[in-house]
């Protein structure tokens, strides 16, 4: 989505701005009172106090609502074919979760049509759009074939730049006896299809799906291929997957529920963000990450929905917001930072994530006076309007 025209608009009269520059106004959040914002074209022109806004083409009188940054979301698997409500109906009934139940997402994805595919991704980033969130990372996965994977990412490309190949999500039935068979074709012929359409490069690093031997050889196969290393650890137990991310320099080590001491000193020591995702805890009653034990220990902590059919079926950041703060031990002010500035970080991205001059013009409008209500008012749609490139959508 991009403007016609270079025209200015002012939001004006905001009740509290979060900009994420310290410069800008208090605190990690660079809180504003009473700001305006300046939108020229696609990129932020002006921050500042609303009565010394410059003179614009257009205005808008935010009415005394408070004002955001776009939710960056870093970690989702949009590109899939039918549900898993009779595994989710079950699992609510007390079966535990499994790496298992991807095969029968792979099994629906591979049988389903291009069209069909691409509906299913344009509805769920319209649903996240709807909800303040203008960067959208997601991944392949539910392929896992040459050509199904090639395709996933094909297709995901259309819609979001910030396109990871996960070929390594799990073993695929017809290569259940020959694991290490797959390994070589997920590094060689998947990669080679698969590498032109991804920035990124992730891989399932799990009991169930791949062990760190297994891993190592993926990441760096996909790096050597230019692709950036995400990986999915320590998600189900304990496990080498945090580990490996920062020893790879990964952008990001993914879930992190289950963390020792020397986990949590390697990403406070690095460079690797380590990004929680509350959703699969609530939808598989497992143990919650410990976000406290993170941000104690100085590591960098982003939210994202992981938005897949199995176990995070949600494309909601405030939802998960509220989760962060009630359940993991974050304050409202770190849930909206990771969910923003945290999620640009996963993707090393500088232009999203916050409201300075320069930056896209990515901003979410609350029908509420204060960011703190995302926490505060649990389920309640109060992402009222949105700009995404400087476009009111």
């Amino acid at each position: 989505m991009t403007t016609t025209s270079a025209t200015t608009t002012a939001l004006t009269h905001i009740a509290q701005l979060v900009t994420n520059d310290p410069a800008l106004g208090e605190g990690p959040l660079g809180l504003m009172r009473d700001a305006a914002v300046v939108i020229d074209g696609d990129r932020i022109a002006w921050v500042g106090p609303s009565g010394k806004a410059p003179a614009t083409d257009n205005a808008v009188d935010a009415g005394g609502r408070a004002a955001l940054p776009g939710f960056v979301d870093s970690h989702s698997h949009l590109v899939f074919a039918g549900d898993r409500t009779e595994e989710f109906n079950a699992r609510m009934s007390g079966r535990p979760y499994s790496a298992g139940g991807i095969r029968t997402t792979v099994a629906a994805t591979r049988a389903a049509g291009d069209d069909v595919l691409r509906a299913n991704v344009a509805r769920y980033l319209a649903e996240g759009l709807r909800q303040g969130t203008t960067t959208q990372e997601t991944k392949s996965g539910y392929g896992l074939t040459v050509e199904d994977e090639a395709r996933a990412l094909r297709i995901a490309a259309e819609q979001t730049d910030e396109v990871t190949f996960l070929g390594a999500h799990i073993v695929p039935p017809d290569y259940a006896d020959d694991p290490a068979g797959y390994v070589d074709l997920v590094t060689g012929p998947m990669l080679d299809a698969c590498a032109p359409h991804a920035r990124w490069v992730d891989v399932f690093c799990e009991r169930g799906a791949f062990d760190g031997d297994q891993a190592r050889a993926i990441l760096t196969a996909g790096a050597a291929r230019g692709l950036v290393p995400r990986v999915h650890a320590n998600q189900l137990g304990h496990g080498p997957g945090v580990q490996l991310a920062v020893e790879l320099g990964a952008a990001s080590a993914d879930h992190c529920t289950h963390l020792t001491d020397a986990d949590i000193d390697a990403l406070a020591g690095s460079e690797t963000v380590a990004t929680l995702l509350p959703g699969a805890e609530f939808s598989t009653r497992a143990t919650w990450p410990d976000a406290r034990r993170l941000l104690d220990a100085g590591a960098t902590v982003a939210l994202s929905t992981d938005c897949n059919p199995g176990s995070s079926f949600t494309s909601s950041m405030p939802f998960c917001i509220a989760l962060a703060v009630r359940d993991m031990g974050m304050t409202p002010d770190e849930a909206v930072w990771s969910a923003t500035a945290g999620g640009a970080r996963a993707l090393r991205r500088t232009d999203v994530g916050r409201i300075t001059p320069g930056a896209r013009a990515d901003l979410a409008l609350l029908d509420a006076p204060s960011h703190v209500h995302l926490a505060y008012r649990p389920g309640v749609p109060l992402v009222s309007a949105v700009w995404h490139k400087g476009v009111l959508v």
